[in-house]
């Protein structure tokens, strides 16, 4: 049994790092758009605020790739879980599946696409404010 709770705390500790990455991709994607923010409105060149959708798409596809590895690794323990302690043999290979499509479906899941569509809102929000502006003046 211990081999088999050994097994699951590997698999286990590469579920908790997928998803500090994720954590930590949210908050370079916040700080990284906010500083092109900031560049818009401090140079006044307008088209800062337009690269933000650059990151954000990239944010976006990384977020929903390590959530895709996070399942699939969720999978694994899942399966380490059901095996007979006497067959444990610590392979941590994971079955990714069908690949794009679960990438695809991990990156519109609705957690990601709340977090992530929200970015998006504020940036369309800002390029639209600028644009108003522009327009006015």
């Amino acid at each position: 049994m211990d081999a088999k709770l050994k097994h699951l705390e590997f698999v286990q500790g590469v579920v908790n790092r997928l998803s500090t990455n994720s954590f930590l991709l949210k908050g370079w994607s916040i700080i990284l758009i906010s500083a092109l923010f900031a560049l818009s409105a401090k140079d006044s060149d307008k088209g800062f605020a337009l690269l933000a959708y650059i990151p954000g798409i990239a944010f976006w596809g990384l977020d929903g790739y390590f959530l895709a590895l996070e399942r699939c690794y969720r999978r694994l323990y899942d399966k380490v879980r059901a095996t007979d302690k006497d067959k444990i043999d610590f392979i941590m290979v994971i079955d990714k599946g069908q690949g794009w499509k679960n990438w695809f479906n991990a990156s519109c899941s609705k957690t990601l696409i709340a977090f992530h569509g929200a970015v998006f809102a504020a940036i369309t929000a800002v390029v639209v404010v600028y644009l108003i502006k522009s327009c006015a003046a």
